[in-house]
């Protein structure tokens, strides 16, 4: 039976129906496709930028690890002053790396790949700064001023061998990710150095033990003396003199000096006069005291010792002098 010119157009209408339905699953397969492969696009593109970013600071890290295995075997022939320099430049480094870390924090990726190594950098750096804690305390050193807020570590060597060994294993956490990347290892030379040896060879080095050493550098008088001979101060008929008393600490170590500063009369109403001073000398440092001002009565004749004492003596500086304080008679009848 032929069909009808209804049924006819029916069956077109079915066929135009199911021909679009087809395009339109093919268009939002292709989208949902093309959506899938920019996904994966741009979780390649954060993998193989976290990975470039990370590996710089694993070499830094690295590096540091070299530099401060260089100065724990070779720091015993160095100077005190030094040794002291280069462990302060290796301190100062690791605020670097803590920054570097905290910037690889974002964007977050598979497997906290981002959260594992910085916080493991963190507490590298906080196990690095007890390290040279303890290498100051024993060479008797300033110590360096630690960044870390979190509490130390008893064995900071065997932390920094347990953080490196841990990250050795994470970092292939990214292998079967988008962009397969590859992370570096973290080396352990200094940590096991200093966990084989600590400071043993550092303390028993000739060149990094403490010489102490304290001396007066200068003693200034106001009003200034009028000629005299050695080891007397002349002075005008003033009712008061002014000191000035510069000590200097010639060893590479903090040093606790006193100042004694006294005046006794030998003549005259005055009683006689003491002051005393303390102070924390830096190494290598001096400090100027400036005592309270000691009064006078004119033809006076009195006696001015000024001593320091908290180490031995300096070469070519003295710990005390002494001083014979005569006053010219006033000129009234």
């Amino acid at each position: 039976m032929a069909r009808t010119r209804a049924q006819r157009r029916r069956h077109s209408l079915f066929l135009t129906i199911a021909l679009v339905v087809t395009l339109v699953v093919l268009v939002f397969a292709r989208d949902i496709a093309r959506s899938a492969h920019g996904a994966i696009t741009n979780q390649r593109s954060e993998n193989r930028s976290f990975a470039a970013l990370a590996n710089t600071l694993i070499v830094q890290e690295n590096d540091f690890d070299a530099r401060t295995a260089r100065l724990l075997g070779s720091g015993a022939t160095l100077s005190r002053p030094v040794f002291d320099a280069r462990l302060n430049q290796l301190d100062h480094q690791l605020s670097y790396l803590s920054t570097s870390a905290e910037l690889l924090r974002r964007p977050k990726l598979a497997h906290d790949i981002n959260d594992k190594i910085a916080d493991i950098t963190e507490t590298r750096v906080d196990d690095y700064e007890e390290m040279f804690a303890k290498i100051a305390h024993a060479l008797t050193m300033p110590a360096p001023s630690p960044s870390f807020n979190g509490p130390s570590s008893p064995d900071p060597a065997h932390s920094l061998n347990e953080s490196a060994l841990t990250w050795n294993q994470d970092r292939f956490a990214l292998r079967h990710e988008p962009g397969t990347v590859r992370l570096d290892a973290l080396t352990l030379v200094s940590a096991k150095l200093f966990e084989a040896n600590g400071v043993v060879d550092l303390t028993a080095s000739p060149s990094l033990a403490v010489v102490r050493g304290i001396g007066i550098a200068a003693v200034s008088v106001v009003p200034a003396p009028l000629p005299a001979r050695k080891g007397v101060i002349l002075l005008p008929p003033v009712s008061k003199m002014q000191l000035g008393v510069s000590v200097v600490n010639t060893g590479f170590v903090e040093q606790r000096v006193t100042l004694v500063v006294s005046m006794k009369p030998t003549n005259g109403p005055l009683s006689a006069q003491s002051q005393t001073f303390h102070v924390e000398l830096a190494p290598l440092q001096s400090y100027a005291f400036t005592p309270r001002a000691i009064g006078l009565v004119p033809s006076e004749r009195a006696t001015l010792d000024i001593r320091i004492s908290g180490a031995p003596d300096s070469p070519n500086l003295a710990r005390s002098k002494s001083y014979r304080v005569e006053l010219s008679p006033s000129g009234h009848s």
